[in-house]
């Protein structure tokens, strides 16, 4: 060691915000993520809705990306127009119509967290400004509520996993 401090660059309080919405977004840290929820998910298991709760596992995954795609198009596209609420944010059937439709949804998710994580990211997006087409909503908020909204029913979705025998 010569005894010189390693120089670090410094970090201005938007992209330190940013990333922390990046590490929200991406889940982890104190939840599982997406990835961790789905991971090696039984097909058997994935139209089955336990007694006791109301939503099987399909019906959850649709749900969150129905949800988040409605997220991510109100917060980039003027012309966007959301699914009717609630009837519109779920899938009709608890079962998956077959294997690739579970694989799609799981592909469309990622795709769309991707694009919002992108969004975020990208230093051209003024996160604090008014979606125009919106009534005061900004990036900032829609990230927030995309992150939230996800931690919440990716919990429930662990929860379906201890319930159904398919958690480590």
């Amino acid at each position: 060691m010569t005894g010189k401090k390693k120089k670090t660059k410094k970090t201005s309080p938007e992209q330190s915000l940013r990333q922390h919405l990046l590490d929200l977004l991406h889940g982890g840290n104190a939840h599982a993520t997406f990835d961790d929820a789905v991971k090696d998910f039984p097909s058997a298991l994935r139209g089955k809705k336990p007694d006791a709760l109301p939503h099987s596992p399909w019906m959850l995954l649709e749900h969150l990306r129905i949800a988040q795609h409605d997220i991510l198009e109100f917060s980039r596209n003027p012309d966007h127009v959301s699914p009717p609420w609630p009837a519109g944010y779920w899938p009709t059937s608890e079962e998956p119509p077959n294997a690739e439709a579970w694989n799609k949804s799981v592909r469309q998710f990622r795709e769309d967290l991707k694009a919002m994580e992108e969004l975020v990211a990208n230093p051209k997006t003024d996160l604090f400004a008014k979606i125009p087409w919106g009534d005061s909503q900004t990036i900032l908020r829609e990230a927030l509520l995309l992150a939230d909204h996800n931690a919440y029913h990716l919990g429930q979705f662990v929860d379906l996993r201890r319930v159904l025998g398919a958690w480590k």
